[in-house]
């Protein structure tokens, strides 16, 4: 059953401020970068009350909501086929692991690299000493 006030909600406009929140809302935290940034360069206590805003409420440090609600939509949701879902869900695990397996092979090679290139500055630097 709906209550008055979402059956009254259904049926008014939302006003500007809402409709504007929302559509940065949806192009996610670089709208609201340029927003907070536009509105400082023509009106700076408007755009500190814009960037204050976004602050307070989270929205600079968030993804875009529709790109977040689309990717978990598939993964809440039954097919109403067991086999497929348990297919879905196999394969899904599997990219997972994948995805784990790649970033600590990438986090193995930036230490390897930072590691190659502090001993290069440690020789370099042995190599200055040596030479005064």
């Amino acid at each position: 059953m709906t209550s008055a006030a979402e059956y009254h909600r259904s049926f008014v406009k939302p006003s500007w401020f809402a409709r504007t929140e929302h559509w940065l809302d949806s192009k996610g935290r670089g709208a609201w970068i340029a927003a907070s940034l536009g509105t400082l360069i023509i009106a700076w206590p408007v755009g500190l009350a814009v960037t204050f805003y976004a602050i307070w409420s989270n929205k600079m440090f968030m993804k875009s909501r529709c790109c977040s609600k689309s990717r978990n939509h598939g993964m809440r949701y039954s097919s109403g086929n067991s086999a497929f879902d348990a297919y879905r869900q196999d394969t899904l695990d599997r990219l997972a692991q994948e995805q784990d397996d790649f970033q600590a092979f990438l986090h193995r090679l930036r230490e390897a690299k930072d590691r190659s290139e502090f001993d290069q500055f440690m020789k370099d630097r042995e190599s200055q000493k040596q030479d005064a």
